[in-house]
Formats: C-alpha cells, structure tokens, sequence
C-alpha cells in the first residue's frame, strides 16, 4: 500500500479560480458539483485525478468544486489529530440513505430474522457469530490459524496450541466481554481491559497487555513490502489524555446531534489514529465498535462480523484511514467504508441464515413420512442432523453440542442421548468416563427404515 497523493488546497485552487476571471467556470465550480460524483462515490483526490471530469473542467477545479460541496456539509468533532487540528466528517444524501438502511435492518424489528429473535435459536447463531468474528479480526492481523481449526478449538474448549489460536481465543473472550459491559458507559479502564483481553499470552512483552505503549515503544504503522512508514501515531505522552477525550466523545449524548452509528465509525477510526499500544491495536479498534453499536441498541450487531468482510478486501481498509489523514482530516471516507462494509455483512447474514434454515428444512423433510420421529426434534437436534447426514463418521460431544448452541451440560447431554437411545440417529460410545456420539454411514437409511 502507498501513500495516497496530497490534494490540491483549498485556498491554492480558489486563488486559481479568481485569477481565471471566469464567471461561467466559477458558476460550474461552484452550483454545478457535488460532495460525491455521478456514481454516488465519495472520491479522495488521489482517486479523482484519474477518473474523467465533468463539465469538460479540469481536475483541479473539479476537486475545488467537489472541497466547495463537502464543506457546506461539513461538521466538526471533539476529536483532533496531532497537530491539534479537529476532524470532521459530512453526510451527503447517499450516507444518510445508507445509515437509514442500517437504522431499519439493524435496531429495530423491521425485517428481522425470526432465528436470531426467536429465544429457542438465537444463542446458536450468536455463537457462531462471535466465533466467526474472532477469526477474521485475529486473522487480520496475522493469525494463521484456519478457520475449521479454530472453530473446533472454540467448540471443544480445548486449550490454543500456538500464538495464532491464542489470538482467536483471546478474540473470542473480548466478544463476550463486550457483550456483558454493552449497558456501561466507556473507560480508559475498560479500553485497557479489553486489550488485555485480547492479548493476553501474545505479546512479545507480556506486560504490555492492558498498558499504554511508553517511551521505549517506537510503534509506527508500516507497510513491510514497500518499507514505508504508513502512519506515526500521537506521542505517548499524549495518550491518557486522548483516551479520556475518546471516553467523552463516546459517552456524549447531549449536543451537537451525530448519528450513533457515525459516532461508533469515529470511535474505531480513534482508537487506531491514536494507537495507544503496542500491538492489537486494530483488533481493539473493532472490538470498540462493536461495544459502541451495541451500547446505542444495534442489537443486531451482535450477529455479524465486519472483519470477515474488511478481510475480503483489507487494502482499501487501510486507503480509508490514510484518505482521512491526507484530506483535512475528513472522517468521511472511513465512515463510508465502514458503513458499506456493516451494510454487507447484514446482507451476508441473511444469507448465512437462509443457507442454514434451508439445511435444517431438508432435515425436516427426511423426517416427515416418520410419525415417530415428525416433530420430535428441536432446532439444536436438527442443525445436529443436517450436518451428520454430511458427514458420515463424525464426532459429536456433549460439551460441543453445549458450547455451540450456549445451552447447559444437561441439556446438551439429553439431546444426544435423546438422538442415540431413543431414535437410533447416533450411534454412542464410551469413551473413558464419558460417552461419545458418531454420525453412522447409513443414517439416511435409519430415517427410511423408522
């Protein structure tokens, strides 16, 4: 990743505009362009200067026309960069129909998925939502681990065997950390916490975990394949009075009115300009956001993963931090990456859930000519059954079974017993103290024969 090219200034390109003595260019500048261009894209300069212009200008003028349009939708936040400067952000009409699009799909009732509200499913598909998302942030920043391995290490609950699975795991804990501090208001305390959380038993120095980097910590962001230095983030001695100010700024509800969910973006984006530690700071950043989308009601949240989707293209990621610190501190591109990327991981979850409902309908179809077995199984027991009839041979325990459902030992103990004693669906064997389960080869056949 490169450095984006600096754009023109504003005062330059306006001196250049008065010098023309132009008025019917000045008139296209000013009345005739927008904060986004014609495809409804919110172009940095480095973007704009290679795309064809409108109105036959060229693109300097068409970039002042398009700095003259932002700024008449500009507003201005309690948050600065290291010059003392103010971000700011502004909201054209295709933000504000994006963030209505999130306001029906992911606060309130409208459209919901009855999987994720009904109380018999809903603790399934959050778990695999919380593991999903642990993966792919930890993977982000260089787990390695694959994802059917550390889910199964979630699953199992057994112990991580290496640095990359810690980090997942660690990511795992965050999430439910997260989801138990949602009502709280946020801390530098809580900031330090959930790093520690997250990485725990990763860091070079293991008592960094939960501390700001200090006078020794020459961090910088860096691009390892081109050698250059990304970002510098503000002095360390800077750094409690930044997380207050972060605190502050999240916590506000009086005021100058921010959409909460531009107010959970500007969240991340400070956390990594900031980059108070010395590593995990990206993972800290998302971990954040979802505490800040939870805390103002987007319940929804709790079952998506930005990061799987961020993971997918993680260059422009990046482009939307450093369109922002080369643009006048102009949040906007960061807002609308991430609105985007929140935006597609709604829609993959619906995806997701229509792809698992289907699973467990075919399920359902094998057991209807059986009036023994007809109605008998509960959810938990059918999503069991879609994926033994995929795989023959397979393992099933019950502290699985429990882990990936969120429901009581007991419980879990009696569905599997219930599916081995009672219908012949699983065969069980012991295995030391405990019992095991197996998928057998010819389970389609049992259903037939029942």
């Amino acid at each position: 990743m490169k450095i984006p090219e600096t754009p023109p200034t504003f005062e330059d390109g306006l001196t250049d505009l008065v010098k023309k003595n132009d008025q019917d260019l000045m008139l296209t500048v000013m009345t005739e362009i927008g904060a986004v261009d014609t495809k409804g894209r919110y172009l940095h300069w480095d973007q704009l200067r290679h795309k064809e212009s409108p109105s036959g200008l060229s693109h300097p003028h068409w970039w002042l026309g398009v700095k003259m349009a932002r700024n008449k939708l500009s507003s201005t936040v309690s948050l600065f960069n290291k010059t003392s400067d103010p971000f700011q952000y502004c909201t054209p009409n295709e933000l504000l129909k994006s963030l209505h699009w999130l306001d029906r799909n992911t606060s309130g009732t409208i459209s919901a998925d009855q999987q994720v509200t009904d109380s018999h499913t809903r603790n399934t598909y959050l778990i695999s939502s919380l593991v999903e998302e642990a993966i792919s942030s930890s993977q982000l920043e260089g787990a390695s681990t694959t994802r059917n391995v550390a889910k199964d290490m979630i699953r199992q609950d057994r112990k991580p065997r290496d640095k990359s699975e810690k980090m997942i795991l660690n990511n795992y804990h965050a999430m439910q950390f997260i989801r138990e501090i949602k009502h709280d208001p946020l801390t530098p305390e809580m900031i330090c916490e959930l790093h520690k959380i997250l990485t725990e038993e990763t860091l070079d120095n293991p008592s960094k975990a939960g501390q700001y980097r200090g006078a020794d910590d020459d961090i910088k962001v860096v691009d390892e394949s081109r050698h250059i230095v990304l970002h510098t983030p503000p002095k360390y001695q800077e750094l409690k009075g930044r997380m207050k100010a972060l605190c502050d700024f999240a916590n506000q509800r009086d005021g100058e009115f921010i959409h909460p969910v531009i107010r959970a973006i500007i969240v991340h984006f400070m956390l990594a300009y900031d980059h108070p530690f010395v590593d995990g700071n990206g993972r800290t950043a998302r971990a954040l956001f979802y505490w800040m989308m939870a805390n103002q009601g987007y319940w929804l949240m709790e079952f998506i993963s930005i990061s799987s989707i961020i993971k997918k293209a993680p260059v422009q990621y990046g482009k939307s931090f450093l369109y922002t610190e080369t643009d006048d501190n102009d949040l906007t591109y960061f807002i609308f990456h991430q609105v985007n990327t929140i935006m597609e991981a709604v829609k993959e979850l619906h995806r997701y859930l229509e792809q698992k409902i289907r699973g467990v309908e075919e399920a359902e179809t094998l057991l209807q000519a059986d009036s023994r077995l007809k109605a008998k199984l509960n959810f938990r027991q059918l999503h069991l059954l879609r994926h033994a009839l995929k795989h023959p041979r397979f393992i099933y325990k019950i502290a699985e079974h429990q882990n990936s459902h969120g429901i009581t030992y007991e419980t879990a103990r009696k569905d599997l017993l219930q599916m081995s004693d009672k219908l012949g669906l699983l065969t069980k064997l012991k295995e030391g103290r405990s019992f095991i389960f197996i998928s057998p080869s010819d389970l389609n056949e049992r259903i037939a024969r029942k």
